[in-house]
C-alpha cells in the first residue's frame, strides 16, 4: 500500500496588493478565535472563511489546506517567540538569573493563555517539524540561548553550553505544556516559573 501523501502546507500564493494583505490578515485573526474557542475539532477551511467574512474560493486562492492556515500561525509564533526570548535574554540590565526567571515566567503565560490555540498547532506539528522554517526557527533559539549562556557562565566550553540548552529548552517547555494543561490563578503560575527556574540556575551553576 502507498504511503499517505502529507498534505501541501506552502501558502498558494503571498498576497501583494493592500486588499488581499488584508484577507489575509483576517483569515488568521479568524483562525485563531476559532482555535480559541473551540479547539481543533472545529477547525475546517468553511468555519475559518465563515469567521473571517469571506468567501471559500477566495480563502483557497490563498491557502490550500487548513494544514497550510496552521503552518502559517506557527511560523508567526516562532516567530514572536523567538523576539519575546531574545529582548529578554539580551537584557544587559538585568543579572542573567534575572533574565532566565522572567523568560520561564513569561513562556508559562504563554502557554497558559493560549493552551487551545498551541494545542492545534502541537497536533499539525509533525507535518512541518523538518521544514526549513522550523529548522532556521531551532537554529535561531539555540544562537540566543548559546550567546545568554556564554555570557552568563563563560568558564563553560562548546560540550557543556550544548548541553545546558537542551537542558533548558526541553525542561522549561516540557514543564511549561505540563503547567498549561488546566487552568492556574496568576499566583500558583509564578509560584511553579520560580521554582523551575531556581532549579536551572542552581543547576547551571554548578556545571
Amino acid at each position: 500500500m502507498a504511503a499517505q501523501q502529507k498534505p501541501k502546507i506552502s501558502a498558494r500564493k503571498r498576497p501583494q496588493q493592500d486588499r488581499s494583505k488584508h484577507l489575509v490578515a483576517a483569515v488568521l485573526e479568524a483562525s485563531i478565535r476559532i482555535l480559541k474557542r473551540d479547539g481543533a475539532g472545529g477547525f475546517t477551511m468553511a468555519r475559518i472563511a465563515e469567521e473571517a467574512g469571506v468567501s471559500v474560493g477566495s480563502l483557497y486562492q490563498y491557502f490550500p489546506n487548513k494544514q497550510a492556515v496552521l503552518f502559517r500561525l506557527q511560523t508567526a509564533e516562532w516567530e514572536e517567540n523567538s523576539a519575546f526570548l531574545a529582548a529578554i535574554l539580551v537584557d544587559g540590565r538585568q543579572s542573567w538569573e534575572a533574565r532566565l526567571k522572567a523568560m520561564i515566567r513569561r513562556f508559562y503565560y504563554s502557554e497558559c493563555e493560549e493552551a487551545p490555540f498551541r494545542k492545534a498547532l502541537d497536533d499539525a506539528a509533525p507535518l512541518y517539524h523538518q521544514t526549513p522554517e522550523a529548522i532556521e526557527h531551532h537554529k535561531a533559539n539555540a544562537k540566543i540561548l548559546s550567546d545568554f549562556l556564554a555570557e552568563a557562565l563563560p568558564r563553560l566550553g562548546p560540550a557543556k553550553r550544548a548541553f545546558a540548552i537542551d537542558m533548558l529548552k526541553t525542561t522549561v517547555s516540557a514543564i511549561g505544556n505540563k503547567v498549561s494543561e488546566q487552568e492556574r490563578p496568576p499566583a500558583q503560575i509564578d509560584a511553579l516559573a520560580a521554582a523551575t527556574a531556581d532549579m536551572l540556575i542552581a543547576w547551571l551553576k554548578g556545571l
